[in-house]
């Protein structure tokens, strides 16, 4: 019977609040689910294209990812973006698709972290390259069910032999650029 209480009185449910609430106003380990399914209409594959080079992005939904931001702990629905860059050619450029990311990983990842009242526009968290080039945000917004609009603003990362190796691919490959459009396939 002791056992019993004790099992009892130690489980906490979890906390489940709305995708769009502020992770800073809820308890510690809360989770901001999709519950009116705002991330299902951009899952899927888009292609558009861009100084000749042909871009792929593969969006999926991943439930309850862990976040750990300003020692804050909370879980989160997200869209996750991976993709392919592809010169005029067809040689792969670059391609994060087959890429596991682990949990605490930001190389390579692009994760989605609000969006507008609507749930047509979402920002994106894009953590970046080789020796952190290019991480900054990505905006994607909603033109219709087939089509969204691009925006990729990075940041600056200055750059020495203490941070980055010679000789390390230090190239941005996805589009800097404003309402460049994908379309859904």
């Amino acid at each position: 019977m002791f056992l019993g209480m004790f099992v009892m009185f130690s489980c906490k449910a979890q906390q489940i609040y709305p995708l769009k609430t502020d992770y800073t106003e809820v308890a510690q380990d809360s989770y901001l689910k999709d519950l009116n399914n705002e991330l299902d209409s951009f899952i899927g594959t888009w292609q558009g294209s861009f100084n000749g080079n042909s871009i792929t992005l593969f969006i999926t939904k991943e439930i309850h990812r862990l976040f750990n931001e300003n020692q804050h702990r909370y879980y989160k629905d997200i869209l996750s973006i991976k993709y392919t860059v592809k010169n005029s050619s067809g040689a792969l450029l670059q391609n994060t698709q087959s890429m596991n990311f682990q949990a605490e990983q930001l190389r390579h990842t692009i994760y989605s972290q609000w969006a507008d009242d609507n749930a047509n526009t979402f920002l994106f968290y894009y953590g970046g390259t080789n020796c952190s080039v290019g991480w900054g945000k990505i905006t994607l917004k909603k033109l219709n069910s087939t089509q969204v609009s691009w925006e990729y603003l990075p940041n600056d990362t200055v750059l020495d032999e203490n941070r980055c190796p010679t000789g390390t691919d230090i190239n941005i490959y996805l589009p800097e650029t404003k309402d460049l459009v994908f379309t859904k396939q």
